[in-house]
């Protein structure tokens, strides 16, 4: 009987140290594989300012953005995918009767590529909507970082979005901001394998009144 008892233990006290061991190598390879894999980030825009100006016969617009790009467009870039941004202004004059009347409206394209021939981010920007077929009439630049890129992204000054012969003092009007990035531009599969992910849901909107101190 003791020799039954003595056999029964040490083959519990086996199968314990065996389930212990095992129990630290999972949770040695679970602390490995968090150590080296690569950090995640995801894609957040934010609107910090937001202001009008007087210059010569227009109303300008000053704009910064607080834009980080995730992960997966950082990876897309690499891969040579060209992203695109639209930045677009819109001036209304407020109208109690009726819906608000449109007076002035402005937008702003921008393509982002990076070039693994050379090394260099290139961005484009136009009045006009950019695709790969043909730039148009852009204004295009190339930069040695990402983050260089997107500083001309993120702050916009003195943008002309409304003549002043377009305003009244005797009305009311406000500016009406948006920016996203415009998926329609990628390529259909990309259109397609994004529509569901947070990454690429990238934009903001804001409404600014006028001052009549603004208006002559």
């Amino acid at each position: 009987m003791m020799a039954f008892t003595t056999h029964c233990c040490t083959s519990l006290r086996r199968k314990y140290a065996v389930w212990l061991l095992a129990l630290l190598l999972w949770s040695w390879g679970l602390l490995s594989h968090a150590q080296v894999a690569p950090a995640t980030t995801s894609s957040s825009v934010e609107l910090t300012e937001l202001r009008l100006e007087r210059a010569d016969k227009a109303l300008v617009l000053n704009s910064v953005l607080r834009l980080e790009l995730g992960s997966s467009l950082e990876e897309a870039l690499l891969k040579g995918v060209a992203i695109h941004f639209v930045v677009q202004a819109e001036v209304y004059r407020d109208r109690w009767y009726w819906s608000d009347q449109q007076v002035a409206s402005s937008s702003r394209y921008y393509r982002l590529i990076y070039q693994p021939l050379t090394r260099r981010w290139r961005l484009s920007m136009s009045r006009e909507p950019l695709s790969s077929a043909g730039l148009g009439n852009s204004l295009s630049q190339n930069f040695d970082t990402l983050t260089e890129a997107l500083a001309l992204v993120r702050r916009v000054y003195g943008w002309p979005v409304v003549d002043m012969a377009e305003l009244s003092r005797s009305g009311r009007y406000y500016l009406r901001y948006h920016f996203k990035l415009d998926v329609n531009q990628l390529p259909r599969p990309f259109q397609i394998a994004t529509g569901a992910q947070s990454d690429w849901n990238l934009g903001v909107s804001r409404d600014l009144g006028v001052s009549l101190d603004l208006i002559p």
